[in-house]
């Protein structure tokens, strides 16, 4: 995975044989925990969305030490694993190999609204406000997570009715390629 100081990326996982990556709620407090604890020091997030079977993030990479950044993702999730097999029982990886990152240099906007609209698209929830495990909802003030650094959503909107509106619209167009 190549990642670069200054940049933006979608950083991407899912589980082996979409094996469930959170079994219970808590799961998802601790993934976060742990991606927090991990790797809050190399990034700055954007946003993220939490999936059953697999997550997103999207980030602008603040540290240059590549090589201990690297090393943090492996950590953080082998961190995980450890901890979700010990606790049910389980043996083995979880995760796919090759964490994913794709460079975003002109289309954050989509991106963003790509990453929330994962549990509308899976039919998981029918609102965007309904799914309690992404960003989404640290942008338009329903929780305190502070995950999200909410700088960078306040350089396009004025308003959390201006994102909530355009996050409605681009559900309509949203590339198809972005669709992992």
């Amino acid at each position: 995975m190549k990642l670069e100081l200054n940049n933006y990326f979608h950083i991407y996982n899912r589980t082996n044989n979409d094996e469930l990556l959170f079994k219970e709620e808590g799961n998802y407090e601790y993934f976060l925990n742990q991606y927090q604890k991990y790797l809050s020091g190399y990034f700055d997030t954007v946003t993220y969305c939490l999936m059953p079977t697999h997550f997103h993030f999207l980030v602008k990479v603040v540290s240059d030490q590549y090589k201990s950044l690297q090393q943090a993702i492996a950590t953080f999730l082998s961190a995980y694993t450890k901890a979700i097999n010990k606790r049910y029982n389980r043996h083995g990886s979880l995760f796919q190999p090759g964490t994913k990152s794709r460079l975003i240099d002109d289309d954050s906007l989509t991106v963003i609204t790509y990453i929330h609209q994962n549990p509308v698209r899976a039919g998981l929830v029918n609102t965007l406000e309904n799914w309690h495990h992404s960003g989404y909802g640290e942008i338009i003030d329903l929780n305190k997570k502070q995950i999200v650094n909410q700088k960078y959503i306040s350089e396009f909107f004025t308003s959390n009715e201006e994102f909530i509106e355009y996050s409605r619209e681009i559900l309509k167009t949203i590339k198809e390629d972005y669709w992992i």
